[in-house]
């Protein structure tokens, strides 16, 4: 049987262990009954012999059987205060996974600060007065891919080259030979590219600019481009170092273009120095371990997996019923080993699938390696290239029009602080 699997491309790297761990888990050897969670099937161990155990073992297959998890809509409930278990509006389940306590985020036009989960439910405190922590939802926007950032971070390469050595001109008749655009066009990049260099630095491929703000609140801007799912990784990574290393409370920033922390205390040299490609993954799965992400994608493996039956007997079980029982589930796996098979898949999913683990290694061998060099700097306003970063947090907040007004008053501090270089 494990040589037959082995032969389908999807498990071509299945190792034995992991293969045995399942049988262990199918033929109910990590004895779960206490939480309602039964063996599927016998296995013999002398024999190497394997089938199903009761009447409705094929009932609950069939009936049960699918990849594709069920979601809902996640309820949005005040838990303290005057206004105590009014239910304020719903927000969609996977921009939850993304929350963790304390995080600031936007419903309705009013900021509230997430507490907890439980089931279908968030929690949420309506007295807060710090901004929003966590952006506008992404919704169903396709990330940049790993790839493309690569080459987008080969032009900026190129346009910094250029700008230390060319004239407008020539830099201008290079964006609109290189990008196949028009003159207006080829203006718009070449300024948002001069005011960048001008200004601070411009990042590429082989520069990793890390810019240190003072605002309302320490930023350290990392300029990373290499996309949303590696930029989550590295984002995670070092924000978990950072909070071992004593800075609480450390906020989160990413988008496709980089990724920037906040807080008091930010021993962001120390937790890059520590931080390599052997320890990335032991680093993020402590970064999740407590996270809503890793809870959600426990309950959709626990669902595939037969954990969780969502029918049974012709009684269809809830989203929300589902989820409070993957929540004792998971505990429950916790103890009896970190290398359950389901809460393995549940880690492996998050950190490929949901994150970009393997790129992520690759950009830090290319940092000890020499290939990619680091560089710092200090600014009293977000750079051109930051500002978008910066600004994506407010972006519920503000209006369209003040939004513009903004813009356009940081773009002439830009510009005053270029004039007296």
């Amino acid at each position: 049987m494990f040589s037959l699997k082995k032969k389908s491309y999807c498990y071509n790297d299945l190792s034995r262990e992991d293969f045995l761990s399942i049988i262990s888990y199918l033929s109910g050897e990590y004895e779960l009954e206490a939480r309602n969670v039964y063996a599927k099937i016998w296995y013999d161990k002398e024999s190497k012999q394997i089938g199903k155990r009761g009447k409705l073992a094929r009932v609950i297959y069939m009936t049960n059987i699918g990849t594709i998890p069920e979601e809902s809509f996640v309820s949005v409930v005040i838990s303290s205060g005057e206004r105590k278990d009014e239910r304020v509006g719903v927000i969609d389940e996977n921009f939850l996974e993304r929350m963790k306590p304390r995080d600031v985020f936007v419903l309705g036009g009013h900021k509230y600060q997430f507490l907890y989960s439980k089931g279908m439910n968030a929690y949420v405190s309506a007295s807060v007065q710090r901004p929003p922590t966590i952006p506008s939802w992404f919704s169903e926007m396709l990330p940049l891919s790993f790839d493309s950032a690569l080459e987008i971070g080969r032009f900026r390469k190129l346009m910094d080259e250029k700008m230390k050595q060319k004239s407008e001109k020539e830099i201008k008749g290079f964006i609109k030979e290189h990008l196949y655009c028009t003159d207006k066009v080829a203006e718009a990049i070449y300024n948002y590219f001069y005011e960048q260099y001008k200004f601070a630095k411009i990042p590429h491929g082989k520069k990793l600019l890390i810019e240190f703000y003072k605002g309302e609140k320490n930023y350290v801007i990392f300029h990373s481009l290499f996309g949303r799912h590696v930029n989550d990784a590295l984002s995670r990574a070092i924000a978990c170092l950072v909070a071992q290393a004593g800075g609480r409370d450390v906020e989160i920033g990413i988008n496709d273009n980089g990724f920037f922390l906040a807080g008091e205390k930010l021993q962001v040299e120390k937790a890059l120095k520590f931080l390599n490609s052997k320890n990335l993954k032991e680093v993020l799965e402590e970064a999740i371990d407590r996270t809503e992400v890793l809870k959600r994608r426990f309950r959709h493996c626990a669902t595939r997996s037969l954990m969780i039956l969502k029918n049974y007997k012709g009684r269809k079980k809830t989203v929300g019923k589902q989820q409070m029982k993957s929540h004792f589930l998971l505990a429950s796996v916790k103890k009896i080993s970190k290398n359950f098979p389901i809460l393995k898949e549940a880690r492996r999913e998050v950190l490929s699938d949901l994150m970009d683990i393997e790129n992520t290694k690759q950009v830090l061998d290319w940092i000890k390696e020499g290939k990619m060099k680091i560089e710092k700097i200090n600014t009293n306003l977000p750079s051109p290239f930051a500002l978008n970063l910066i600004l994506q947090g407010y972006a519920d907040l503000l209006k369209i029009e003040d939004k513009i007004e903004f813009l356009k008053r940081i773009h002439k501090e830009h510009l005053k602080k270029i004039e007296k270089k």
